[in-house]
């Protein structure tokens, strides 16, 4: 099982996606997410065995309880870019309110996680949500442009609960499925 620990937008901030990626849509060479899929990823896991998603949930749920961070409100605004702008992979947008929290969890999951033999992150935690990859720098300059020049807000969202996923590739894009759900208390 492909797995990662997440934060879903809900599907009222799909429309505010899309329409950010839209300013996008003369940069050659990007990938667009799938706004309806849109995600804050606390931890990618990577190939999980099945037989060891159980003690993988404890943990999770020990992560979270010991953090006591209550339910709380993300704004997400803001772009950026990973690496660097010089040599962009990844698009990006980020938050505003609640990246205390999100970091919060992110750093109980990791913890818990690479106690249990999962790889520790290779770079410091940014809260975000993955609007596009690229592919090839064809719209470099356009994407350097508008991440320099642009500060829009997407939206706000009630966090009450993080997620287990399952991602499975497909020719279309990566499906996800909730494998578990982890309260906020």
């Amino acid at each position: 099982m492909r797995l990662f620990v997440s934060v879903d937008l809900p599907d009222d901030l799909a429309e505010p996606v899309a329409a950010l990626q839209g300013e996008f849509a003369e940069a050659s060479g990007l990938r667009f997410t799938d706004p309806e899929q849109a995600h804050l990823t606390l931890k990618f896991l990577g190939e999980v065995a099945e037989d060891r998603v159980p003690t993988l949930s404890r943990e999770l749920r020990a992560a979270v309880d010991e953090t006591g961070v209550s339910p709380f409100t993300v704004r997400f605004d803001g772009l950026g870019v990973f690496p660097d702008l010089e040599y962009i992979s990844v698009v990006w947008f980020g938050t505003e309110a609640g990246g205390a929290e999100l970091t919060r969890l992110h750093e109980a999951i990791e913890q818990r996680t690479t106690a249990m033999g999962f790889d520790e992150e290779s770079h410091d935690f940014t809260p975000h949500v993955t609007l596009a990859r690229m592919e090839h720098a064809g719209g470099k300059e356009l994407v350097q442009k508008l991440v320099r020049e642009r500060d829009p807000t997407v939206g706000e969202m009630r966090v009450d609960e993080i997620r287990l996923i399952e991602s499975t590739l497909t020719e279309d894009g990566p499906e996800y499925a909730t494998v578990e759900r982890f309260p906020l208390e």
